[in-house]
């Protein structure tokens, strides 16, 4: 048989009755489930993912307390969504039994009372309202103005594959696996709504003054999309062969322009790919806000680089190709992902090649002189796809292209593996070349039409046409995570030849090209096929006066720094010095040195302007430095901050990074004294093998050597100059609902050796009140100081090690004494002794009142030499703005007695605040990771 339509086929009936006032949606639903499988059927499982909104512990839930949402865990009960199944039952009406449990909230099995054999039917009828969630979750779902977006709404059968239902939880990744099914709809709404839909219409019926019924229709189809508006927002656009209906924004175009990009680009992906198999396909804005063209989306419209024609070019051929591979293509979304985000990625990327050759990837800004010198503008536009996934390979967080898409880290899901898929296509097709991977992608695609195919059928058909071996590019490039890192030894060169050969740095042998150049241009390239290292190779020379491995980016390489070698009798330097003002990406041939004013504040050094000179360009690299010298123009002095930093990656163990850095600072620590701090430090970071999973271990030992100045202004006899050897363990696991983690810290000096443990815990509960805990301990093993300078402090640390970002940290009056880190005691009112130089023991707690008003409590013990143990406590208001960023306490209540009735109350008050905007910057971005 040679059609999927000539095999029985699932056929759903679906009669839908839309509250706009209530968002629900009343349903009857008729199933005629064929078993086409060879075995025999005992249950059957329904996709049920709109159920997975029902509450705050569903899998999805918790997928956004992992990436830190917090709409929808503060959502009121009516913004979520559920399903509420009123009957189900067979041909006879006689009710069948069915599970959905709490762990698998958005899918429900079905319990057959006799097995279906394969090639039979059985008819399912089901009533059943759905509740539909609000849009703020995903964009799916009601808005504010009434308008529905509808997607996984209904019921429907699961793939079936392998002797088994694929049961896929709503990870809020568009990758639901539904069997292939015809459709029949049959809607009613409100006269003032319209219906935008990729089903057929057949009919529509107006005859009420209420209610208008439309009544639709699809063959063989996994999911279609459902607009319910007030005002139809869609304009459509018939080529003849499909037609397009879109709401994409875009107001400086008329519709002649808009009608022409459409067409182009439904020309080109019916020339590419193949003929799509509906009559109508929506384009929609959601769909585009969903998965943004990376980059494109980062600047308001009024200052983007690109002409409009073009941003609406991009971001139309981006949802399109999406929506195009989403709806005709049968894989298995999740398992499969790459597939269809290769296919994507790779057919714009063909786009751009056919119609934007010379397009920059900062458009206009490429022209203009004052950026001429920057690597970032004179990139094409497609060499940006490599630049986005190095973001993670060169942080060790990219993972296997082949891996099931709920698996990936959200940048992975959404950018760098998506690109690094089209890259993969794209470095295939250049190695083969003759057409093979656009032939193959095209023969994938039609053989898709006649059955229900997986990434083995791509894969075979892709060796089949192949005239070389690739077994290579899916068990390294699309099943591993092996970088890829070659590099040039032993070049030498004559007149009329070139001798070298390959060091392979990462030990994965895969194709390379060599390029010959001769004043940038190309005279020369040949792939090659090293496998094993110092194999040598001889090309004719033809005038190059450069080699250079991989010069067009083809293979996705680790670092393309060490690719190439002069040819010319001399040579002074591989890679000159470039200087670059702010930031830049990595440019292979140069060394790049990057410049910036910065400027610093506290107290004693006023308003400190510097300027800064480092390495680090956008992505990673081994190894950095950072220099910032400075001018304190209140002490009138020199001041600054240096770092050198080390790192290496271990790419299959938890214990996944090592650095190894050496950092100075030279600021004042009082009026009329400065410090000179030196910190070498090794920190090994561990993480889980599950990527998505928030927990982060660190290892920390370090030596901290303290040089300070004398001054009036500190009379504790606390010594000058010293050194401390700090050990520290951290573990630590952050997810909206719960955070936890763990500190032990091991301090020995001369003078004294102490050990100090913390145990911090933040719940927010369902009734979205927040609770947190924190426990600190710590105790001397010996301390022979005769100062309280290296003591534990109750409510403020003295911070020797000069860790903490004080503004003031040797004031005991004023605004700057009253800064508060949350550190050792954490007591927020000033209680005697505030030090302990034997041991300390404290428990902090808060808990929230209203929204970020929180009451907090301190309680603990203190013990000084010669001393009994010191019960102390606090008690307060806490303003919980941002969390360890920016806070304000208020004391009430403490053995100070009753605090908020004491004269000077406001030199009470306490602050947490962080004006470091890297700091700042790191709390927004932790989603991605």
């Amino acid at each position: 048989m040679s059609s999927l339509k000539q095999f029985a086929q699932h056929q759903s009936k679906i009669e839908v009755a839309v509250n706009t006032e209530l968002k629900t949606l009343h349903i009857k639903q008729d199933i005629t489930y064929y078993n086409t499988a060879n075995d025999s059927l005992g249950s059957i499982v329904l996709n049920d993912w709109n159920n997975a909104f029902s509450d705050k512990n569903t899998p999805l839930a918790l997928r956004f307390s992992d990436e830190f949402y917090k709409g929808f865990h503060l959502a009121k009960p009516e913004e979520r969504g559920n399903t509420t199944i009123l009957e189900l039952t067979d041909a006879q009406f006689m009710a069948l039994e069915w599970e959905r449990t709490n762990e698998n909230p958005d899918f429900i099995v079905i319990k057959l009372k006799n097995k279906l054999p394969p090639g039979s039917k059985i008819d399912l009828h089901l009533t059943y309202i759905a509740k539909i969630p609000s849009d703020k979750f995903t964009r799916y779902g009601y808005n504010q103005n009434g308008d529905m977006n509808l997607r996984n709404w209904f019921l429907s059968p699961a793939r079936f594959e392998n002797h088994d239902f694929i049961k896929y939880h709503n990870y809020n990744l568009d990758d639901i696996a539904n069997a292939v099914t015809d459709y029949e709809l049959e809607i009613k709404v409100p006269n003032q709504y319209t219906i935008t839909t990729d089903l057929d219409s057949v009919s529509t019926d107006s005859s009420s003054t209420a209610f208008s019924t439309y009544f639709f229709s699809g063959n063989s189809r996994t999911d279609f999309n459902l607009f319910i508006e007030k005002q139809n927002t869609f304009k459509s656009y018939n080529n003849g062969e499909l037609e397009v209906l879109t709401n994409l924004k875009n107001k400086r175009l008329d519709e002649i322009q808009k009608a022409i990009i459409i067409n182009k680009i439904i020309t080109f992906a019916n020339d590419f790919l193949g003929k799509y198999p509906h009559k109508k396909i929506t384009v929609s804005q959601t769909d585009y806000d969903r998965n943004p063209f990376y980059g494109l989306n980062q600047l308001p419209s009024f200052m983007s680089p690109f002409p409009d024609e073009f941003i609406f070019e991009i971001t139309f051929l981006k949802t399109f190709l999406n929506n195009y591979l989403q709806y005709s293509l049968r894989l298995d979304p999740r398992k499969d992902n790459w597939i269809y985000d290769g296919i994507q990625i790779y057919a714009m990327m063909k786009f751009m090649e056919e119609n934007h050759m010379d397009q920059k990837m900062l458009g206009r800004l490429s022209k203009m002189k004052l950026f001429k010198s920057y690597n970032i503008t004179n990139l094409t536009f497609n060499e940006q796809y490599s630049y986005y996934y190095m973001l993670m390979a060169r942080k060790n967080l990219d993972q296997p292209l082949g891996d099931p898409k709920n698996t990936l880290i959200k940048f992975n899901e959404q950018i760098a593996g998506k690109y690094r898929a089209g890259l993969s296509l794209s470095y295939l097709d250049d190695y083969l070349n003759h057409n093979i991977v656009p032939e193959s992608l095209q023969e994938f695609y039609n053989l898709n039409k006649i059955q229900q195919v997986n990434r083995s059928d791509f894969e075979k058909i892709l060796t089949q046409k192949s005239p070389k071996k690739i077994d290579w590019f899916f068990e390294t490039i699309i099943g591993s995570r092996e970088i890829i890192d070659y590099k040039f030894s032993n070049v030498s060169r004559t007149q009329d030849s070139i001798h070298f050969s390959i060091k392979n740095k990462t030990n994965t042998f895969v194709p390379v090209p060599v390029y010959g150049l001769k004043k940038n241009n190309i005279v020369f390239k040949q792939w090659i096929e090293p496998q094993k290292n110092d194999s040598v190779y001889v090309f004719e020379r033809k005038n190059a006066d450069k080699i250079v491995l991989n010069y067009n980016n083809e293979v996705p390489e680790y670092n393309q720094r060490n690719n190439w070698k002069s040819l010319k009798s001399l040579v002074i330097t591989n890679r000159p010095i470039k200087f670059n003002f702010s930031k830049d990406l990595e440019d292979p041939y140069y060394n790049q040195i990057l410049y910036v004013p910065t400027l610093t504040y506290n107290y004693y050094d006023g308003f400190t302007p510097g300027i800064r000179l480092h390495n680090k360009t956008i992505l990673e690299k081994p190894f950095t430095f950072d220099i910032n010298p400075a001018y304190s123009i209140k002490a009138g002095t020199v001041s600054g901050s240096s770092a050198f930093s080390l790192n290496h990656y271990y790419r299959e163990s938890r214990l996944y990074n090592i650095r190894y850095s050496i950092s100075q600072n030279y600021f004042h620590y009082a009026p009329d004294a400065a410090y000179f701090r030196l910190n070498p430090m090794v920190q090994f970071r561990i993480r889980e093998d599950n990527f998505r999973d928030n927990r982060k271990q660190f290892i920390i030992a370090r030596q901290v050597i303290v040089n300070r100045e004398a001054t009036e202004y500190i009379t504790d006899n606390s010594t000058p100059n010293y050194s401390v050897f700090n050990l520290r363990y951290v573990n630590t696991k952050t997810e909206l609902i719960n955070h936890f983690s763990f500190m032990t810290d091991a301090q020995f000096s001369g003078n004294f050796g102490k050990l100090a443990g913390e145990i911090e815990y933040r719940r927010l509960f369902e009734n979205n009140r927040k609770l947190n805990l924190r426990l600190y301990a710590g105790s001397f093993l010996y301390n022979s100081t005769n100062s309280d300078y290296f003591s534990f402090g109750l409510d403020r640390p003295t911070d020797y090690l000069f860790d903490y970002n004080f503004y003031g940290r040797s004031e005991s009056t004023g605004f700057f004494s009253q800064q508060y880190v949350i550190a050792e005691g954490g007591f927020k009112s000033i209680i005697e002794p505030r030090y302990a130089n034997q041991w300390m023991t404290t428990l902090n707690a808060s808990y929230s009142i209203w929204n970020w008003i929180e009451a907090y409590g301190d309680l603990g013990f203190t013990k000084n030499k010669h001393q009994n143990e010191h019960f102390v406590y606090d008690s307060g208001i806490r303003l919980n703005l941002l969390p360890d960023y920016f806070e304000v306490f208020f004391p009430v209540y403490s053995n100070n007695g009753w605090e908020i009735s004491q004269p000077n109350y406001n030199q009470k008050i306490r602050f947490v605040i962080t004006l470091s905007p890297k700091t700042l910057v790191n709390l927004f971005t932790r989603k991605w990771l």
